[in-house]
C-alpha cells in the first residue's frame, strides 16, 4: 500500500504553525534562546535530523559558557523579584500560560512527533498530562505552600528528551507557582522546538523563565554549581547523574536527580495471562523509551510455556512505523505503539546489543522485521528498530544490568524465590517493579525485598503525578522525592523536612 504524510503535518507546515504562534521565539530558519528576559538570536545553531525520516530540521542554538553564566545571573534577579509576587498573581499567570498552551495543544504535539518520534496519540497525551497536572496544582497550591517560602535562587532544570511537556514543562510551571524563577536547558537530542513554543507562552504570561540550548559538558558547571542556583532538577542517565551528584557533593545544594534503572516484571505462581498480556502490550508504548518501562521479565521455569504463549502474540501484534503516514489524505493519524527511536545511532547500538547477546550465548526468542512497519515508500528508516526478545542473556552482556531504552526485551528463567529477587534487583535500584502472582502473600513478601521505589502486584507502576510520590532506590535516584505535595516541598523551604534519598545527608534533612 502507498503511504503519504497526512496533509498539514509535514515539518515545514508544523514549523510554520509554531512560528505563527510565537514569532518572537522562531525565526524563519532558527529558534532563539530565552535569556536576559527576552528571546535573543544568540548561540550557534547546529545541524539536526528528525528521527522520523532523518531529514534536516532546525537545530538547537547552542550558547557559550559565558552566555549561560550571564543568563543565570539574570535569572537570579528575576527570581528575587518573583518571590515578592503574591500567590494569587502567580496563580493567574501560570493559569494564563496553561490556557495558551492548551489553545496550541496540537502544534505542541506535532512538534513532539517530529522531534522525538512520538506517535500522535502519545504526543497529545504528553501535552494533556502536563496541563491537566498543573491545573491540579493550581487548586492545591495554597494548602501546599502553608508555612513554606521559595528557595534562595532559581531552579535549574536539565531534563531528558523523552517527555518535554509532562515532565519538564509540568515541573517548571509548578516551580514558578511555588514562587521560584526557572532556568531550563533544552535536551540535545530533541524537544527543543516544543520547549521553545511552551516557554514562549510562559514568558508572555509574565513567568520568570530562562531557556537555553547548549552542550552539557560546557554548561554543566554553570547550570549545576553556580552560587545563584537554588536547586537542580535532573532527569537522565546514570553516567551524567553521577557527574551532577559528584559536582554537588560539597555544596549542600537542594537537588532531585532521576536516573535510569532496570525495571522488571517477576512472574511466579500465576495464571491470569489475559490480564498480563494487556499490561505488556501497553508497556511497549513509545518503544519503551521511558524511565518506567519494563524491559526484563523474570519467569518461574514451570511457567515459561504459558508465558511464551501469552507473550509472543503480544510482541507480534505491535504496530510501529512513521507516525504521520496515512493511506488517504482523509485518514486519521495512525494509532501506533511506537515510531522511531530517538536517533539512528541509538537504533544501531540496540541492534548491535542484540547481536552481542546472541553471540554470547543468549537465545533469540523473537526478532521482528521493519517490513512489518508502516512507512513511506523509500523513506530513511535507520532510526527504527523492530521489537526483539532474548532468553537468558549472557552474564557479560552490556545490558544485563542496564535498561535498553528501546523495544529489546530479555527473559530470565528462575527456580527459586532467591533467584527471582536476585534477577529483579540486578541494577542496584530501580524506579518501578511488578510481580505477577496468584499468591497475595507471596506478592506482599517479595515486594518488601525488591530494590524498587514503586512495586505493583499484578499491575505495572508508572511515574504518577498529583498525589502520588515519585522517587527511586539505589542508583536510580538521588536527592528530594517529588510528586504531589512533595514536588512543592522539594522547591521550597519550611519546617517540614524534605523527604528524599540524600547520599550525604540524613534521610529527613531539615535543610539541604
Amino acid at each position: 500500500m502507498t503511504m503519504q504524510i497526512k496533509p498539514g503535518t509535514a515539518w515545514a507546515d508544523v514549523y510554520a504553525r509554531a512560528q505563527s504562534a510565537a514569532p518572537e521565539a522562531f525565526d524563519a530558519d532558527r529558534i532563539l534562546n530565552l535569556t536576559g528576559g527576552s528571546w535573543q538570536k544568540i548561540g550557534i545553531p547546529g545541524a539536526h535530523q528528525t528521527p522520523v525520516d532523518m531529514s534536516q530540521i532546525q537545530g538547537p542554538p547552542r550558547v557559550s559558557h559565558d552566555e549561560a553564566a550571564a543568563a543565570v545571573a539574570h535569572a537570579a534577579r528575576e527570581h528575587k523579584a518573583w518571590t515578592a509576587v503574591d500567590l494569587d498573581e502567580r496563580k493567574s499567570r501560570v493559569a494564563a500560560a496553561v490556557a495558551e498552551m492548551r489553545e496550541h495543544r496540537d502544534t505542541l504535539a506535532l512538534l513532539l512527533v517530529w522531534e522525538i518520534g512520538k506517535p500522535w496519540k502519545l504526543a497529545c497525551a504528553d501535552v494533556d498530562r502536563a496541563l491537566d497536572g498543573v491545573d491540579w496544582y493550581l487548586g492545591q497550591i495554597e494548602r501546599q505552600l502553608a508555612g513554606r517560602t521559595p528557595l534562595p535562587g532559581p531552579v535549574s532544570n536539565i531534563a531528558s528528551w523523552n517527555y518535554p511537556m509532562s515532565v519538564q514543562v509540568h515541573a517548571e510551571l509548578v516551580q514558578c507557582l511555588a514562587g521560584n524563577g526557572v532556568v531550563a536547558k533544552t535536551p540535545s537530542q530533541g524537544g527543543f522546538h516544543t520547549l521553545t513554543l511552551a516557554h514562549a507562552f510562559m514568558k508572555r504570561a509574565g513567568l520568570p523563565v530562562t531557556l537555553l540550548s547548549g552542550v552539557g559538558a560546557q554548561l554543566g558547571d554553570v547550570l549545576i554549581r553556580s552560587e545563584e542556583i537554588g536547586c537542580l532538577a535532573f532527569v537522565g542517565g546514570r553516567a551524567n547523574g553521577r557527574k551532577a551528584a559528584t559536582s554537588l557533593a560539597d555544596t549542600g545544594k537542594r537537588h532531585f536527580l532521576e536516573q535510569e534503572g532496570l525495571n522488571a516484571w517477576g512472574i511466579w505462581d500465576f495464571s491470569q495471562w489475559d490480564d498480563l498480556a494487556a499490561h505488556l502490550k501497553k508497556g511497549f508504548e513509545y518503544a519503551k523509551q521511558r524511565c518506567t518501562a519494563y524491559p526484563r521479565y523474570v519467569v518461574q521455569r514451570e511457567l515459561m510455556p504459558a508465558f511464551l504463549e501469552m507473550y509472543l502474540p503480544v510482541v507480534k501484534s505491535l504496530r510501529f512505523g512513521h507516525p504521520l503516514a496515512v493511506q488517504s489524505p482523509d485518514d486519521a493519524l495512525p494509532e501506533l505503539e511506537f515510531g522511531p527511536l530517538i536517533s539512528a545511532n541509538k537504533a544501531s547500538d540496540l541492534r548491535a546489543q542484540y547481536d552481542e547477546a546472541v553471540s554470547g550465548g543468549g537465545i533469540p526468542i523473537y526478532r521482528g522485521s521493519l517490513a512489518q512497519g508502516r512507512f513511506l515508500e523509500g523513506q530513511d528508516t535507520s532510526a527504527y528498530v523492530a521489537p526483539a526478545t532474548l532468553l537468558e542473556p549472557p552474564p557479560s552482556w552490556s545490558l544485563r544490568h542496564a535498561e535498553p531504552f528501546g523495544p529489546l526485551d530479555s527473559i530470565v528463567v528462575v527456580d527459586s524465590e532467591a533467584e527471582l529477587l536476585a534477577a529483579m534487583n540486578a541494577s542496584n535500584g530501580s524506579l518501578v517493579a511488578s510481580v505477577a502472582t496468584d499468591d497475595a502473600d507471596f506478592g506482599a513478601r517479595i515486594a518488601e525485598e525488591l530494590q524498587s521505589f514503586k512495586v505493583g502486584i499484578n499491575k505495572p507502576r508508572s511515574r504518577g503525578d498529583r498525589e502520588e510520590v515519585f522517587g527511586g532506590k539505589g542508583a536510580s535516584w538521588k536527592g528530594a522525592f517529588v510528586g504531589g505535595d512533595l514536588l512543592v516541598q522539594a522547591v521550597t523551604e519550611g519546617e517540614t523536612p524534605v523527604y528524599g534519598n540524600f547520599p550525604t545527608y540524613s534521610l529527613y534533612p531539615e535543610k539541604v
